[in-house]
């Protein structure tokens, strides 16, 4: 049987990580990349850093790569936003081939676009192709693992949850939206005009998790608080001196009858352990019993995001056509024998 060939769109920190992840497994193998125009006609392997070439050549005309490229499964990693890839995707699925992309509105994007979600929906179906999205969050922590955390219980009342995270392995589109290397005053008029969003996931986590249980919510809030640095603080991608803006605390809460009955906080910063804040992820869950669940440190974001997306694509293989979410595939795992052998067919 033939290796699964992936197409790689994006790729930047994330999408570069599951290129290298990909080289390191059996059964699985890499055959295109897409990319922006300024990294058009480098090697795939030069370009993320290998040292090497791997003989792929990065293009910035997806229509070409798609048309001439036979490949299984596209990654995608351009964007956070439903608006920002359904074209990407809808080209994709026109080309009979699988997505799976990070982008974190599509893990759940019925609530934000729900016309959007149809069409991208049918599309896939009428193609015999399978969309996902996904990634370590929303994806897995704040929604995944707490559907999965619930099996044990008779019933559920209430959830809570929390990721306290380093942003630092992520490129400058989550900068931005997380209003890194920003003043006070240009985080509040960001979160004004929208430019500064904060986490992308919680209008996407809450009613994952309230549809897979049964829990009835009718009203999804969030609020949205700077993350000042007393500290000087850098990445690759940003720098942030006292006084600045190194992170955003943003919180959703699912209400029902003006009563919260699922909570996730996700205060997310570059280097938190500059200033003693300890990393981790938690859950409780009030119910019968009751459930508490620590990880510290936190599950690293970025490596996260990368096997996630990557240890999916067996499940998005096997899956039925259309636009599906995490909570209705099997139970994500590592993948550490031949990526075939995980396949139905």
């Amino acid at each position: 049987m033939d290796k699964i060939k992936v197409i790689q769109w994006g790729v930047g920190n994330m999408g570069s990580g599951m290129v290298k992840m990909i080289l390191d497994k059996e059964g699985i193998e890499v055959v295109g990349a897409i990319d922006r125009k300024e990294n058009e006609g480098k090697d795939l392997g030069e370009h993320i850093g290998l040292g090497r070439k791997l003989g792929i050549t990065i293009s910035a005309d997806p229509e070409k790569v798609l048309s001439e490229t036979k490949a299984d499964v596209v990654l995608l990693a351009i964007d956070s936003f439903v608006k920002g890839v359904e074209k990407q995707i809808k080209l994709i699925c026109s080309h009979k081939m699988n997505c799976i992309t990070i982008a974190e509105e599509m893990a759940y994007p019925f609530m934000a676009e729900p016309e959007l979600s149809k069409e991208i929906d049918e599309i896939a179906k009428a193609n015999g192709v399978t969309v996902l999205g996904t990634g370590v969050n929303p994806g897995f922590v704040l929604d995944t693992l707490i559907i999965t955390l619930s099996a044990v219980c008779r019933s559920v009342k209430k959830i809570r949850a929390a990721r306290i995270n380093d942003l630092s392995p992520f490129g400058k589109t989550v900068m931005r939206e997380q209003g890194v290397g920003l003043t006070v005053e240009e985080f509040k008029k960001g979160i004004e005009d929208g430019s500064v969003y904060g986490h992308v996931g919680f209008e996407e986590s809450i009613p994952m998790i309230a549809d897979a249980l049964g829990i009835e919510i009718d009203e999804v809030k969030q609020t949205k608080e700077p993350i000042i640095s007393n500290t000087h603080r850098e990445t690759k991608d940003v720098v942030v001196e006292p006084g600045m803006v190194c992170g955003c605390n943003h919180c959703g809460y699912g209400l029902k009858n003006g009563e919260v009955v699922i909570a996730l906080e996700h205060p997310q910063q570059i280097h938190p352990e500059i200033e003693n804040i300890e990393t981790g992820d938690y859950i409780w869950i009030e119910g019968d019993p009751n459930i508490s669940l620590c990880i510290k440190p936190e599950i690293p974001g970025g490596i996260g995001t990368i096997a996630t997306a990557v240890n999916m694509i067996p499940h998005v293989l096997n899956a039925k056509p259309g636009l599906v979410t995490m909570k209705d595939l099997p139970l994500p795992h590592a993948i550490m024998n031949d990526f075939r052998m995980h396949l139905n067919k």
